[in-house]
């Protein structure tokens, strides 16, 4: 970081702009805002005939290049709108996940700072909702015991990551609740973390029951000028408890005591944009900076978290027993290879799911049937020539969505008619196979038609505030069978939800992802958890053609332990995560033979780099080889130290990255290959 402001005339301002150049930029001081100009500063810069928003990191002597511009006006007359901690935990993310030091401070602002606002305020002023106010509840003895720990490094002000391992309705959010207690008790701020937007409604009426006006809600959802005022409210201290999504870990907070992550397994903490940063991990290394206490919460610990804990890095308090001793659902498996055998055609729902369906609706109980897979029909096949309608952006077929009678790419949107015909033989043998939530809500509406149906996935939610509504008149029991992705997967409590459906387990193990069984034991464990969580038991029924693989037999045991057995030996035979770091470079371009030299050359130079500190696999394409018009390839390096491994990098993607027509992004610590 540059050093701090000197008394002297003849300084200049290192400015971050939020654009892909990792380069700090000069620009020299007018007299008349010597005063003004400060580390944390917004300041409106020229940049080429361009005018943009700058963020103030730093100063020093001497600018790299002649000739340089002066800063136009300081935005901020009052205190910087990113404090010393927020500057230092954006640099870092800049260096760790290869992004400029601007992207990183964008990613941490709301929408109308980036563009150089100092006020927002909404059309329509927010209404406050009412929620039941709610006391503490006392804690079984396990909880108590984690209490304890992590109430003491709170007093302490100690950084200490502690991995909660609580399986599913075991009373992990109480424990969350009562350690922010402590934070607030002792003058501290806390920041929680959910996974999904769809757990955001949930999240805020536990925690806004419990602590009502000083929780602030952040998350994408929201408008701009709400997310602005939410930030505010933090950043001026009336609020002191931050809840929401991934990019809530930039909460400007002071004197932060407590961090917890949700679900702290799930994928969607890793963001897709550059900086594509990892909210778990940033929330450790803020940890770091402040000398917060971290609770990193699942029932499926993600493989890393749990190595580490393993290794003693983080502290492993585990809760073994559900609230009130209640039992852990029983599961079934389905053999749907034997099922298609008996059937005299093929079934979505095999006679045993059927069959519980009909008995739970019979009592007025509630269910959930989960399918990672939305639509109707995943593909149109002929049958006479085996032709696939398939998008014409992407390399990638297209799915049949019922509601709207149009295919619909899951990729880039592009939408189309269904033939009649096949448009390749002519023939009329177009068949629809493949199915998703649409398909299941039909199957289920012909087979209950008494009982009231809704769908949760991305099509159904689209609509702002749809998530809470949905779930709403879930709680209400104004919907009998939810049907949905793995937005219904986690976190959800319903007292009344007495069966859990999973009607294909199978679609994240066909993957070519080094994550596919990790990801499938950790959605079918939370989903299962969904089950008997009021005072009626539970039943999962699981319905797969992998009856025998390790991910599916050990979630039918609960057993996470036996799990990760299995799959640390996996990937440390194979050297992946945890064993080692994943850089993967992705290049993207509409002309295939560019990207496909590209992908070449950069790899020649990679391997003719003396003393790499890294294993290369590839050029290969990506398992999806176009989408939206754009080839696509990749490069894999691993290695032990992800910042080595992006220096090694840097020159030859300098050599690469000017070329016409090709986009190159580092994607640092992947979710997925």
């Amino acid at each position: 970081m540059a050093r701090p402001q000197k008394d002297n005339k003849d300084t200049f301002a290192e400015i971050a702009v939020g654009l892909p150049v990792r380069k700090p930029f000069h620009y020299s001081i007018p007299p008349a805002l010597k005063d003004k100009v400060e580390i944390g500063k917004r300041a409106w810069v020229p940049f080429g005939p361009r005018r943009l928003v700058g963020y103030i990191t730093g100063f020093v002597d001497r600018p790299e290049v002649e000739g340089i511009k002066d800063i136009i006006s300081v935005i901020d007359d009052e205190s910087p709108v990113i404090d010393a901690e927020l500057l230092a935990l954006t640099k870092w993310i800049a260096d760790y996940y290869h992004a400029s030091w601007g992207e990183a401070i964008d990613a941490a602002l709301p929408g109308p700072l980036k563009k150089g606002k100092i006020k927002a305020k909404p059309r329509h002023p927010l209404a406050e909702e009412e929620y039941e106010p709610t006391g503490n509840f006392k804690p079984t003895h396990e909880q108590d015991s984690a209490l304890k720990s992590i109430r003491e490094s709170i007093s302490k002000g100690r950084n200490d990551v502690y991995l909660l391992h609580g399986i599913t309705g075991s009373g992990k959010t109480e424990v969350y609740l009562q350690s922010i207690e402590t934070a607030l008790k002792l003058g501290k701020t806390a920041i929680v973390l959910v996974p999904e937007i769809s757990l955001t409604p949930q999240a805020i009426e536990r925690f806004k029951s419990r602590f009502g006006s000083v929780v602030a809600v952040l998350h994408s959802r929201l408008l701009e000028s709400e997310r602005f005022l939410e930030w505010k409210k933090l950043k001026e201290g009336t609020a002191k408890i931050a809840v929401g999504a991934r990019s809530a870990i930039f909460a400007p907070v002071k004197n932060l005591g407590l961090i917890v992550i949700d679900e702290e397994h799930e994928t969607s903490y890793k963001q897709d944009d550059a900086p594509r940063y990892n909210a778990r991990d940033v929330a450790i290394e803020r940890s770091r900076i402040t000398g917060a206490a971290v609770i990193l919460g699942s029932a499926t610990p993600s493989i890393e978290s749990y190595q580490k804990a393993a290794a003693g890095e983080y502290r492993l308090l585990k809760i073994a027993e559900r609230i009130e001793k209640r039992a852990l659902p029983k599961v079934d498996i389905i053999d749907m290879r034997q099922e298609r055998l008996d059937a005299k055609e093929p079934k979505i729902f095999s006679r045993a799911l059927e069959h519980a369906i009909s008995q739970v609706m019979n009592r007025r109980g509630q269910v959930m049937l989960f399918m990672n897979r939305r639509g109707f029909s995943t593909f149109i096949n002929c049958r006479k020539c085996g032709y696939v309608v398939t998008c014409r952006y992407c390399n990638v077929s297209m799915t049949y969505h019922f509601d709207t009678r149009r295919l619909n790419c899951h990729y880039c949107n592009y939408q189309a008619d269904p033939p009649e015909k096949c448009p390749k033989c002519k023939s009329g043998d177009i068949r629809y196979f493949g199915i998703g939530t649409q398909k299941i809500e039909s199957e289920a509406a012909r087979l209950f038609p008494a009982a009231r149906i809704a769908r949760m996935d991305t099509d159904a939610t689209a609509k702002r505030g749809s998530h809470g509504r949905i779930l709403s008149e879930f709680k209400k029991h104004k919907i009998d069978i939810l049907i949905g992705t793995q937005m219904i997967a986690k976190g959800h409590d319903f007292p009344r939800v007495t069966l859990v459906g999973v009607v294909s387990a199978d679609t994240a193990l066909s993957l070519p992802d080094f994550r596919a069984s990790e990801r499938t034991f950790n959605l079918l464990t939370q989903v299962a958890g969904r089950a008997g969580r009021g005072s009626e038991p539970g039943r999962v029924i699981v319905q797969t053609f992998s009856p025998n693989h390790y991910a599916i037999e050990k979630s039918i045991e609960h057993d996470y332990v036996g799990f990760f057995a299995e799959e640390i030996k996996f990937r440390k035979e194979l050297n992946y995560p945890p064993f080692t770091h994943i850089v993967e470079i992705k290049l993207r371009g509409r002309k295939e033979e560019r990207v496909i030299k590209a992908a070449h050359d950069l790899a020649a130079i990679l391997s003719e780099a003396k003393g790499k500190p890294v294993e290369m696999v590839g050029p290969a394409p990506e398992f999806i080889s176009k989408i939206k018009g754009q080839f696509r390839w990749n490069l894999l390096l691993k290695g032990e130290d992800p910042k080595a491994i992006c220096g090694f990098i840097d020159k030859a993607l300098d050599n690469l990255r000017g070329k016409s027509g090709l986009i190159i992004t580092v994607d640092v610590d992947p979710m997925g290959l």
